[in-house]
C-alpha cells in the first residue's frame, strides 16, 4: 500500500504549482476527516485524497487519463486507481463512485475550493473564524467563484444521504486542522 511520504513524492514529481499542492493538502485533510468519522482507513483515504489532481498541472487536457496510466506504471493498487478516477465522474472520467470514500471525494473536492475562496475573501483571511452561513450565502451568489460547480457538490451529497450544510460544516472542520499548510490562519500569524 503506498505510503503519505511515497504518494507526496510521486505529487511533487508532477506538480510545483503552490495553489495544486495546497489543494492536494486540503482534500487530504478532508478525507482523513472523515474516515475518522466513519471508522475508516485514515491513511488510505488520505493518500487518495492527496495524490487524486495527480497529472493536473503538466496534463490538464488529460487529467486523470495521465493519472490513471502513471499510477498503474508505479503499480498502485486498483481500489486507489477507481477512486482517484472516480473523483472526476461526468466531467472527464465515466468512473461512477461507489464506494463511501469514493463519493467523499466526489462530493468535497470541489467544496474545499469553495471553502478556500470564501477564507480568502475575508478580512481576517482566517478559516477558523469561516461560520456555514458565510459559505452558503458565497453558494448562493453564482458570480462568486463562479469555476466551481454546485451541482457536483450537491450531487455528491446527495449520493451520501447527507444535508449540504453538514458536508460543508465537516469540511470546514477538517480544513482547519491544515489551516497552517494552506495559509488560511489568518493575517500575520505565526502558528
Amino acid at each position: 500500500m503506498p505510503t503519505r511520504e511515497e504518494a507526496l513524492e510521486l505529487f511533487k514529481k508532477y506538480n510545483d504549482s503552490q495553489s495544486l499542492t495546497k489543494h492536494a493538502y486540503a482534500v487530504e485533510a478532508v478525507m482523513r476527516h472523515f474516515a475518522r468519522l466513519y471508522g475508516e482507513d485514515e491513511d488510505k483515504w488520505g493518500v487518495i485524497g492527496l495524490i487524486h489532481d495527480l497529472d493536473y498541472e503538466k496534463y490538464p487536457d488529460q487529467h486523470c487519463t495521465m493519472t490513471e496510466k502513471i499510477l498503474k506504471e508505479e503499480g498502485w493498487p486498483e481500489d486507489y486507481i477507481h477512486a482517484v478516477m472516480s473523483h472526476a465522474w461526468g466531467i472527464c472520467t465515466d468512473v461512477e463512485p461507489e464506494h463511501k470514500m469514493e463519493k467523499i471525494l466526489f462530493a468535497t473536492d470541489e467544496l474545499t475550493g469553495l471553502i478556500t475562496t470564501s477564507v480568502l475573501v475575508r478580512p481576517d483571511k482566517n478559516i477558523h473564524n469561516l461560520k456555514l452561513k458565510s459559505v452558503k450565502k458565497k453558494w448562493k451568489d453564482k458570480r462568486f467563484a463562479a469555476k466551481i460547480d454546485r451541482s457536483i457538490i450537491q450531487k455528491g451529497a446527495d449520493m451520501l444521504d447527507m444535508p449540504l450544510e453538514e458536508l460543508i460544516e465537516e469540511t470546514i472542520k477538517a480544513m482547519q486542522s491544515v489551516a497552517v499548510e494552506l495559509e488560511l490562519n489568518g493575517i500575520g500569524e505565526q502558528n
